[in-house]
């Protein structure tokens, strides 16, 4: 039988059915990384030998009457998080050969629930970019089209699990970091409330793994089905042991509604900042389309949803400041230079993207608390709808760019340059309230290409998007093999 594409949770019943053994599922693993990665280098940092022998330890201790949630499951991990033994370098080559001391703490919880770790998924440089290539590890392709990004910065994931390589993967999203790549790779990855799940280990390269609570970027899931997300969540979930000198689990409410009819949705397609390529428009089409064949009830516009062209330049504002952060001086006064010389009525994204790099700490308290008015709006608007449907990205996968002046790339819509950068407005529509989000795929583009949108919740009710997902995946379909 072919194991490689079957979701976590039938080969999880195949294992404790005695159907085939953890040995059995990771050799066909290993076995299909090396007949196919060549093609498209998802798996920068295999570890086949321990993935061997954690398996023969999973089912010696099933054979001991052992059962946890990942017990024998083939799995990947993005290379930004820390697993001793291994390098992690964010792909960054001054950094090629540094090995942390010990697991970050999601790898820990992976292994914990019995997850078998087949190796690292690449990443691109510094996990800044929408792509995943490096000087490094090279570039990671996408299972559809080797021409074409897999996404970034959790594209080695993405395009693991679309090729077959491992059941599940985690990954980390500041940017639409896990959702974009899932959109353009056809699976599924959820961005959990801000804060949600602890991120220790998940560091650059020497910097010490401590506790933290980052202002935009959470860890996260990745599956081929919306099920095994919720899955990989519940074990994910949960602050950091550290903080707390115990263990503790974390207990998130239940998905507001069991049935498709009962979700009021708002459908979004179009940006005030960016267009939406005819591609994806439609994938948000066949999503409203089923949410209203199943009864449904579905809204295309609401004065209570926050303004779109204010959320997206507070969120490059706020993004780009973090970034900054970690600048020599003399580079961060070239920048503020740059900012101060800005035409006052210069409102576009490039320019809120220069004033947020130039940021005072003055500055960012007065973003942040727009950030509040912004949160509560969603708050108001949670009130009246369960979840906002719409893009991850304005374009399917586009082919492969490594200008390395990211603000000098464009990104074609329709036959229309934009600049490169504006086309995460929708990533940041959730990241930016911390808001939890759920990719899912949603059928292909005229191209063959994948096709997702992104299901927002309410901020730590990450079980009402997923169970949106489920729903929706029983309507219109889920994760296909490329071909």
């Amino acid at each position: 039988m072919e194991w490689n594409f079957l979701t976590a949770e039938k080969l999880t019943a195949a294992l404790r059915a005695g159907e085939v053994t953890s040995a059995e599922l990771t050799d066909e693993a290993i076995a299909r990384i090396e007949r196919d990665d060549k093609a498209i280098n998802a798996i920068c940092v295999p570890d086949f030998d321990r993935a061997r022998s954690a398996a023969r330890d999973a089912d010696q201790a099933r054979a001991r009457g052992e059962d946890r949630p990942l017990l024998g499951i083939p799995v990947t991990v993005k290379e930004s998080y820390d697993i001793a033994g291994l390098p992690t370098t964010w792909g960054m080559p001054p950094h090629r050969n540094y090995l942390p001391a010990e697991d970050a703490v999601q790898v820990s919880r992976l292994k914990a629930a019995g997850a078998v770790v087949l190796g690292k998924t690449n990443v691109p440089m510094g996990l800044q970019d929408i792509q995943s290539f490096n000087e490094i590890y090279g570039t990671t392709n996408n299972p559809w089209d080797h021409g074409r990004t897999s996404g970034g910065s959790s594209g080695g994931s993405a395009a693991a699990l679309a090729s077959g390589f491992g059941a599940l993967s985690i990954g980390s999203d500041i940017a639409g970091s896990l959702r974009t790549p899932a959109h353009f790779c056809g699976v599924y990855a959820h961005k959990p409330t801000l804060g949600l799940a602890a991120s220790r280990g998940m560091v650059p390269p020497t910097a010490p793994a401590l506790p933290a609570e980052p202002d935009l970027a959470v860890v996260g899931p990745m599956a081929r089905t919306a099920r095994d997300l919720t899955l990989l969540l519940d074990i994910m979930a949960g602050p950091d042991p550290l903080t707390l000198g115990v263990a503790h689990e974390v207990t998130l409410p239940p998905a507001r509604h069991e049935r498709l009819r009962d979700f009021r949705v708002l459908v979004l397609d179009d940006h005030p900042l960016i267009p939406t390529s005819s591609a994806v428009r439609a994938g948000v089409h066949r999503v409203a389309d089923a949410l209203t064949d199943g009864g449904a009830r579905i809204e295309r516009h609401s004065p209570l949803l926050p303004d779109l062209s204010e959320a997206a330049i507070l969120y490059t504002q706020l993004l780009f400041s973090g970034f900054s952060g970690r600048f020599p001086l003399e580079a961060y006064e070239q920048l503020r230079a740059h900012a101060a010389g800005l035409d006052a009525d210069d409102h576009s994204l490039d320019a809120a993207l220069l004033r947020g790099m130039a940021f005072s700490h003055r500055d960012w308290i007065q973003a942040d608390s727009r950030r509040e008015l912004h949160r509560h709006g969603w708050r108001r608007l949670f009130a009246e709808f369960d979840a906002v449907v719409c893009p991850i990205t304005p374009t399917p996968a586009f082919p492969h760019d490594h200008n390395p002046d990211l603000r000098a790339r464009r990104i074609d819509i329709d036959g229309t340059d934009y600049p490169y950068l504006d086309q995460l407005v929708w990533a940041g529509l959730a990241t930016m309230p911390g808001l939890p989000a759920t990719a899912i795929p949603t059928g292909g583009s005229p191209e063959g290409l994948p096709v997702g949108v992104q299901l927002i919740g309410p901020m730590h009710e990450d079980r009402t998007p997923l169970r949106l997902a489920e729903l929706l995946e029983q309507k219109i379909g889920g994760f296909q093999a490329p071909r």
